[in-house]
């Protein structure tokens, strides 16, 4: 299924900013373009070799020298490369195994580990990039300048290889993890609710269509829905003078030949402009980040529900899952709610985008972990104390009525479960928050 230009390049953006092999590949082609240029430079201009100190290289006339540092280098390089695979190849495989295969594209995503790749590759291009230039016949040259800067290249290289396994070390905590996870999350909410919550002003009640959506548009490929061109599909209504709504939100699997949108005056679809609407919708074999807030939470989760499962006994990593989840809602408390409804001109509307609203993002984050934490004095807790922390900032009686309902159902499936201390522990902290709320309720 073909997607549009604008569509394309978003994904080749994410891709570039995230991409496991777009950054290492540009930064190796840098190099070796630099390696290149610089030797040609050099041989056209031969004073620039006078500038290089003789301390960093005395044989300004031996190639021989020259050809030894940059095929050892070169040599060395690639070496270290298949290290740093290995190191990262044993980093996926144990936080797939041990944490949640999902986890992995944050792992891939991470700017350290594609600047090694690229450092280490760029260094061994370059060297590969000057090597042709150093020669014996037909006259001897030697690129001076462009061998000393192989040669400052190596020990950054060693460095860098220093601070990958320092890295790689902390990468691997279940606390990074899921601080980088929740980060992410976090970008994504700023991105697609930029506004701070306010109050819904009178007269901002959503407008129904002025038509019925009777025609269906189907989706031709199956695959997660990635990423909504909004503008794109405003302004491809518009220009047909149509009304849709999508029925299924960001993050959602749409099988080939389902319903993927709804749209008014089916007379006026052809073949043609279904293609049109279908391409402004990004659909792939996997959930990214790009506008899907519930895959960061599902990421947490996983680790969290994996944590407190039989098994593995952590209740200290889910307690840490909670925590950051707390952090991600009080986000999403604090902006205002994703737009929905779009209007091309003003007072008509065009496009409804379905979003998952405060409700189901809560039951998403912490209902598993509550049903399978029951047994569990600690993470029991710690949820009872989330809830609390959520409800301090959100101001909307709604929000809270949820947030309390949420804390009820926290003590009716831990009653019998827990022993009386622990479970007067947590009546305590669900007073604490019924008494908040409605103290603030009665302010």
């Amino acid at each position: 299924m073909p997607r549009s230009l604008p569509v394309l390049f978003r994904s080749a953006v994410y891709a570039f900013r995230g991409g496991f092999l777009i950054r290492p590949f540009a930064i190796a082609l840098t190099l070796g373009v630099a390696g290149a240029i610089l030797s040609s430079l050099e041989e056209q201009n031969p004073a620039i070799s006078s500038f290089v100190p003789e301390v960093l290289f005395p044989s300004h006339a031996d190639p021989q020298v020259a050809q030894a540092i940059l095929s050892s280098i070169a040599t060395s390089i690639m070496t270290v490369v298949s290290i740093v695979f290995a190191i990262l190849l044993m980093t996926l495989t144990l936080a797939s195994t041990q944490f949640s295969p999902r986890i992995l594209i944050s792992f891939v995503r991470d700017r350290v580990t594609q600047w090694t790749l690229g450092m280490f590759l760029g260094t061994f291009c370059y060297c590969i990039a000057a090597l042709p230039a150093t020669r014996s016949l037909p006259s001897s040259f030697v690129p001076v300048a462009t061998v000393t800067g192989g040669m400052l290249l190596a020990p950054v290289c060693v460095g860098w290889l220093i601070y990958f396994i320092y890295h790689i070390s902390n990468a691997i905590s279940v606390n990074n993890i899921v601080d980088r996870i929740r980060r992410e999350t976090e970008f994504v909410i700023d991105t697609l609710m930029p506004y701070q919550r306010r109050s819904l002003e009178p007269g901002e009640e959503a407008v129904d269509f002025p038509e019925k959506l009777e025609f269906l548009i189907v989706s031709r490929q199956s695959g997660y829905i990635r990423f909504i061109d909004i503008a794109r599909l405003r302004s491809l209504a518009r220009t047909y003078g149509i009304s849709l709504r999508l029925e299924r939100r960001v993050g959602h699997f749409v099988p080939e030949g389902v319903a993927l949108m709804r749209v008014s005056r089916g007379d006026r679809i052809s073949g043609e402009r279904s293609i049109q609407l279908l391409m402004a919708i990004e659909i792939g074999p996997t959930r990214t980040m790009q506008q899907d807030v519930e895959f960061g939470i599902v990421q947490i989760v996983d680790i969290g529900l994996r944590a407190i499962s039989p098994a593995v006994n952590d209740p200290t990593t889910a307690i840490s899952c909670v925590d950051q989840l707390s952090c991600i809602l009080i986000r999403w408390v604090a902006r205002m709610p994703p737009r929905s409804d779009f209007y091309d001109p003003p007072h008509i509307l065009r496009v409804v985008i379905p979003w998952i609203d405060f409700n189901g993002l809560l039951d998403l984050a912490f209902e598993q972990i509550r049903h399978y934490s029951v047994a569990d004095a600690a993470v029991s807790l710690r949820l009872m104390r989330a809830l609390g922390d959520i409800a301090s900032t959100a101001d909307e009686p709604a929000i809270r009525r949820r947030l309390l309902d949420r804390g009820k159902r926290l003590i009716a499936g831990c009653t019998g479960r827990l022993q009386e201390d622990d479970l007067g522990r947590l009546r305590q902290r669900f007073s604490l928050l019924e008494t908040g709320i409605s103290g603030e309720d009665q302010i």
